[in-house]
């Protein structure tokens, strides 16, 4: 825990709890290595090399649960359904993403509590992304 200026604790952020920095590029990492062999999901990242997907997305991640700002401070607000539109996200892809997603986080061995609040936001952040039925 963190103590503030008058000496009192200060609670840690979702962020700090399950471990900072590097399991959130733990998660990242794992997910893309499932997504570079993934026939739905690889043509949905356009460059050549998954490496600055990974990246936005491990600062993104890290940010949303309360690391350091340097996504936005990148690339600005998330603006995650703008981002996503050019792509056809339709239920084969929603699953195919959280398959990949539900092995990395597998992967990490969180605190059951910390999983479940990580798979939660996942599971939602997934649904919110679909724009083409089926």
């Amino acid at each position: 825990m963190n103590e503030n200026p008058q000496g009192t604790a200060l609670e840690q952020t979702f962020y700090e709890q399950v471990g900072g920095e590097e399991t959130f590029r733990r998660l990242v990492r794992r997910f893309y290595q499932g997504v570079a062999g993934d026939p739905l999901l690889r043509p949905m990242y356009p460059e050549e090399d998954l490496g600055p997907a990974e990246e936005r997305f491990a600062l993104f991640l890290m940010q949303y649960w309360g690391g350091p700002t340097t996504y936005s401070e990148n690339r600005g607000h998330p603006r995650l359904r703008m981002r996503h539109a050019p792509f056809t996200v339709d239920r084969a892809a929603h699953d195919a993403w959280l398959a990949h997603m539900r092995d990395a986080v597998d992967e990490l061995g969180l605190s059951e509590e910390h999983e479940q609040q990580l798979w939660r936001y996942l599971t939602y952040a997934a649904a919110s992304m679909m724009n083409t039925p089926g």
